[in-house]
């Protein structure tokens, strides 16, 4: 998630001092048809099973895109603390549990690489949002000479630090971007096929436009996560290792100070290195942060399930609202990434919600794509 908004006070304090920053990483409800599914019983009691449609288009699938059959599906997490890997958090916002039911669509296989990302700036000339040199109206009282153009970027301590402020392990690097993602002097030669970051959410639209797809909603994101699976914990199942083997790119060893490396990438892996979900789905948990089109809201779930009905096709809520920081915009981030522990985040559980401010991006923020058939 953001680690902070590039529109706050943090914000405009790292603008205003080039100091170091940090960013945490969000729905209206589509009304079904004319005659709604029957009411169910309230789902406080956890999970039911996931019900595939049968339809399947009859043209070829995209290139790079599988096919996601949608159906019914117990949507959001139950408290994972008690769980191994489960962290600290309660994930109060993924609950309560609840029935949703959705079309079928076309899912990227993958998260969007830098290769792609790039043929979509060739072809169109578009300038990221981290590439805009931030204007004098949007902070006041930074000194013009402070308003350059950049990101935020994972600069881990040297060693153990509380983890009550994100802050400590957190920079603005000016002319740091998807190009160069871990600061100015360094580059995406030769990693073409790792997930493209520093990408805000008008970023993310932009390209999912040109390429003609759109961002997945919230509850089509979570139902291609879990692979027809009801209630697992990962995407894979419920071990975090399956088999004695790594499923997803996270963090090992003490965070935020030191990653061990045990599941091969100390930072960012490039995709589709971790075995496919059932529907052959890479890193729908863990690597990068992917962006969502619902707005985010903690109470969202709470409200699709007020009625005790299934929800239809949810797009989420008609705006945004964080108690964490109410005047700040956000939408919808899901699957965690390589940021992510047992000690801080956890948000690699396939159940559990994100949020980002949507002007904001950091190098652990990317996305993938869908497309209506």
């Amino acid at each position: 998630m953001t680690p902070f908004p590039r529109n706050s006070l943090l914000w405009q304090a790292a603008i205003g001092v080039a100091a170091a920053v940090g960013i945490w990483g969000l729905c209206r409800l589509a009304f079904g048809p004319a005659n709604p599914p029957p009411a169910r019983p309230p789902e406080s009691a956890g999970f039911t099973g996931t019900v595939a449609a049968a339809k399947r288009p009859a043209a070829k699938p995209p290139a790079g895109m599988v096919w996601i059959p949608g159906g019914e599906f117990s949507m959001g997490c139950a408290d994972p603390r008690s769980k191994p890997y489960g962290g600290p958090d309660p994930m109060g916002d993924a609950r309560p549990i609840h029935r949703v039911q959705i079309d079928g669509f076309w899912m990227d296989s993958t998260e969007v690489t830098n290769a792609q990302f790039a043929a979509f700036i060739d072809a169109t000339g578009y300038v990221t949002v981290a590439e805009r040199v931030p204007r004098q109206e949007d902070f006041p009282d930074a000194p013009p000479e402070n308003l350059v153009a950049g990101s935020v970027v994972f600069t881990p301590p040297s060693q153990r630090v509380p983890l009550d402020n994100h802050l400590r392990w957190w920079a603005y690097m000016k002319d740091t971007n998807w190009r160069h993602p871990l600061g100015p002097e360094s580059s995406i030669d030769d990693h073409g096929d790792s997930p493209v970051v520093h990408v805000a959410y008008e970023d993310a639209e932009a390209y999912a436009k040109w390429a003609g797809k759109r961002l997945p909603t919230e509850a089509e994101w979570e139902f291609a996560a879990r692979g027809g699976m009801a209630g697992a914990i990962y995407p894979w199942g419920d071990e975090f290792r399956s088999a004695g083997r790594w499923m997803a790119n996270t963090w090992q060893g003490t965070f935020p100070a030191e990653n061990t490396a045990a599941d091969g990438y100390p930072g960012i892996a490039p995709v589709a290195k971790y075995p496919a979900n059932a529907y052959g789905l890479h890193d729908m948990s863990g690597n990068v942060w992917e962006w969502c089109s619902d707005w985010y809201r903690p109470d969202t779930y709470a409200e699709l399930s007020a009625n005790g009905t299934t929800a239809v096709n949810p797009q989420g809520s008609d705006s945004s609202y964080d108690p964490q920081e109410p005047g700040q915009a956000k939408r919808v981030q899901r699957g965690g990434s390589y940021l992510c522990s047992d000690q801080y985040c956890a948000r690699y559980i396939v159940g559990t919600r994100g949020k980002g401010e949507i002007s904001s991006a950091t190098n652990h923020i990317g996305f993938r794509c869908v497309k209506t058939p």
